[in-house]
C-alpha cells in the first residue's frame, strides 16, 4: 500500500526587534509542516519564536501542528500589535507638537512613520490572505478546531492592518495640518513684511524727492528745514499706521 505524505509550507513575517533594527524590517519565518513534524528556518533573530520556545520549554506551548501554526500567528501578531501602538502613541505625541508650535522636527518624525506603516501593512496584507486560504483549506494535517484557531489568529492580524490603516490616515492627517501651519506662519511673516513696505513706501519717496541734487528745492536754505521734513515724515508715518489700524490690515 502506497503512503502519501502531505507538505504545507507557510511563509510568515514578524517584527525586528533586535538592537538597532528598525520596526518594518521585518524577519521571515518559514515553516514547512506535515502530519507530526514541522521544519522552520529564520535568517535573524525574532523574538516571537523565542516566546515560542519559552512556551514550549514552560510546558504551555502547542500539542500539535495546528496549534503550532496558531500560537506562532499569535506571538507574532503580539509583538506587531506593540509595534503598531508604538506608531499610533508617535503620531498621537506629533500631533500634540503640531498643536503645541512645535513643528521643527516634525515633518521627519511623520514621515518615518508613515514609512513604518506602510512598510508592516505591506507586508502583513499577504500574510493576512495566506491564513485566510490555510483556514479555509481542507488540507488532513490540520484539524477543525485547529483551522478555527488559525481564523481567529488571522483575524487578529486584520485588527492590526486595520489599525495601521488608520494610523497611516492619521499621520496624513498631521502632515497636512503641519503643511497649513507652515504656510499659515510663511503668510503672516509675507502680509508682515508687506504691510511695514507699504508704510516706507511714501516715506521712501519723500526722501528720495526731497534727496535730490537740483536746485529749487523746498527747504535748502531755511535751518528749519530738516526738522520740518522729519516731522513730516513722522506725521505721514504714524497717519498710515492709524489708517492700516482703522482698515484692519495691521
Amino acid at each position: 500500500m502506497q503512503r502519501f505524505v502531505y507538505y504545507l509550507a507557510l511563509i510568515m513575517r514578524g517584527i525586528n526587534m533586535n538592537p538597532g533594527a528598525e520596526p518594518d524590517d521585518m524577519v521571515a519565518v518559514r515553516v514547512v509542516l506535515e502530519s507530526r513534524r514541522i521544519f522552520s528556518s529564520h535568517r535573524r533573530k525574532l523574538l516571537s519564536v523565542g516566546d515560542l520556545r519559552q512556551a514550549l520549554l514552560g510546558g504551555t506551548g502547542p500539542k500539535s501542528v495546528g496549534d503550532f501554526v496558531a500560537s506562532l500567528t499569535r506571538f507574532l501578531a503580539t509583538r506587531i500589535e506593540a509595534a503598531v501602538e508604538n506608531i499610533e502613541e508617535l503620531i498621537e505625541n506629533l500631533d500634540e507638537q503640531i498643536g503645541s508650535g512645535e513643528i521643527a522636527e516634525v515633518r521627519t518624525q511623520l514621515s518615518i512613520a508613515r514609512r513604518q506603516a506602510a512598510a508592516i501593512r505591506r507586508h502583513l496584507a499577504p500574510q493576512r490572505e495566506a491564513l485566510d486560504r490555510l483556514a479555509r483549506s481542507t488540507t488532513s494535517i490540520l484539524t477543525d478546531r485547529e483551522l478555527i484557531a488559525i481564523r481567529d489568529e488571522g483575524d487578529h492580524v486584520s485588527r492590526n492592518i486595520e489599525d495601521l490603516d488608520l494610523a497611516r490616515e492619521n499621520a496624513l492627517v498631521a502632515q497636512e495640518e503641519l503643511s497649513n501651519r507652515v504656510a499659515q506662519e510663511q503668510n503672516t511673516r509675507m502680509y508682515l513684511l508687506s504691510v511695514v513696505a507699504a508704510i516706507f513706501l511714501p516715506l521712501t519717496f519723500a526722501t528720495g524727492l526731497l534727496g535730490m541734487n537740483v536746485a529749487g528745492l523746498p527747504g535748502t536754505t531755511s535751518s528749519n528745514g530738516f526738522v520740518v521734513a522729519t516731522v513730516v515724515m513722522i506725521g505721514l508715518g504714524i497717519g498710515l499706521v492709524v489708517f492700516f489700524r482703522w482698515r484692519k490690515w495691521l
